[in-house]
C-alpha cells in the first residue's frame, strides 16, 4: 500500500509502499537447533571415542552452526521490532549482519577442518568404519531435513540462505564421512578420514564465498544483486512528466526489503499524489522496492551526493 504526504506547492513530495511481510521461520529455526544441538551431542562422543577425526570435525562444525542458527533467530525477531525515536528503520539490518557473520563462522570453521586435517594427513591413524558410517548417516538425516525447513526462503532472504547453506553443508560433511568409513572398511585406508574432511572443507569454502560477498556488500549499502540501477533511473525518467532523475539511492535495509530515495526534475510543476501512488506502486511491482521517498522540483536541486554511474 502506498502512502503520500501531501505539502504545499513547490514544497517536496514523498511516496512510500511497503511490501509484504516476511516469512514466520521461527518453527524452523527451533527445530533446526533441537535437532542438530543433540546431534552435536552424539557425534562428539562417538568421535571421542573411537578417534575419528572426520566425525569430531563434523561435530565441531555442526556446533558451529547451531551458533550460525541462533544467531540468524536472534536477527529474525530483531528485525521485526517496531521503528521508534532512536532507531527509524528499526533493527531490519540486523538480518543482513546475521547472514555475514554466518559466512564468517562458517569459513572460520572450515578453516579449522582444514587445518587439523592436514595436520593427521601427516600421520593417519586407525579407527571404525562401521560407528562412522551409522553416526554419519544420522547426520544426513538430520541435516538434511533442517535444511528443508528453509528451502522455500533462500531465495528471497539471504539470512535464511545462510541458514539453508550451513544445513546443505553439513548434509555433504556426513555424506563424505560415510563415504570415507566404507571405503576404510574396505581398504583400510587411514589417511582417507584427514584427506576426505580437506576436500569437503574445500568445497564448502567455495560455496560459502558468495553468501560472504553478498552480505558483505549490503553492509556497505550497495545495491542489491537483483536491481538494475540503470533499469530503474530509466523507468524513473520515463515517467510522465520526469525531465531527470537526480540523486538516485537504491540500498538494503535488511535482507529481504529494499529502499530507494530520488530527486525528480519536473518543470511542469507539482505532479499530485496519484503520480507518487502509481511511481511507488510501480517501483514495487517492477523492480521488488518496497520503501520509496521520492521528492520533485520544478528546478534542478543542488547535488547533496556524487550522482552514481549506471
Amino acid at each position: 500500500m502506498a502512502h503520500e504526504h501531501p505539502h504545499p506547492p513547490h514544497a517536496s513530495h514523498h511516496g512510500h509502499a511497503h511490501g509484504p511481510a516476511p516469512v514466520d521461520f521461527n518453527r524452523a529455526f527451533l527445530i533446526g537447533i533441537a535437532l542438530n544441538s543433540g546431534f552435536v551431542l552424539i557425534e562428539a562422543w562417538y568421535g571421542w571415542q573411537i578417534n575419528s577425526l572426520a566425525l569430531l570435525a563434523d561435530a565441531a562444525h555442526n556446533l558451529s552452526d547451531v551458533a550460525g542458527l541462533l544467531l540468524a533467530w536472534m536477527a529474525a525477531l530483531a528485525a521485526r521490532l517496531r521503528p521508534d525515536a532512536r532507531h527509524t528503520y528499526g533493527w531490519r539490518r540486523a538480518s543482513i549482519l546475521a547472514a555475514f557473520a554466518n559466512a564468517m563462522l562458517l569459513l572460520v570453521a572450515m578453516g579449522s577442518l582444514g587445518w587439523e586435517a592436514l595436520q593427521r594427513l601427516g600421520a593417519p591413524e586407525p579407527t571404525e568404519g562401521w560407528t562412522i558410517i551409522t553416526v554419519a548417516a544420522i547426520g544426513i538425516v538430520i541435516n538434511a531435513a533442517t535444511a528443508l525447513l528453509f528451502l522455500r526462503g533462500r531465495e528471497h532472504d539471504l539470512n535464511v540462505q545462510g541458514a539453508f547453506l550451513h544445513m546443505a553443508a553439513d548434509a555433504l560433511i556426513s555424506l563424505g564421512v560415510v563415504i570415507g568409513g566404507a571405503l576404510y572398511l574396505w581398504q583400510g585406508w587411514a589417511w582417507l578420514d584427514p584427506v576426505i574432511s580437506l576436500a569437503i572443507a574445500l568445497l564448502i569454502v567455495i560455496g560459502t564465498w558468495g553468501l560472504l560477498r553478498q552480505s558483505l556488500h549490503l553492509l556497505f549499502d550497495g545495491v542489491p544483486e537483483h536491481i538494475d540501477l540503470a533499469a530503474v533511473q530509466a523507468w524513473l525518467a520515463a515517467r510522465p512528466g520526469v525531465a531527470r532523475v537526480d540523486d538516485l539511492h537504491v540500498w538494503a535495509m535488511s535482507t529481504t526489503q529494499v529502499a530507494l530515495t530520488a530527486h525528480l526534475l519536473m518543470p511542469a510543476g507539482a505532479p499530485g499524489d496519484a503520480f507518487l501512488r502509481d511511481t511507488s506502486e510501480g517501483l514495487r511491482e517492477h523492480f521488488g522496492i518496497a520503501h520509496v521517498t521520492l521528492q520533485t522540483a520544478t528546478t534542478s536541486l543542488a547535488p547533496t551526493c556524487a550522482a552514481p554511474t549506471v
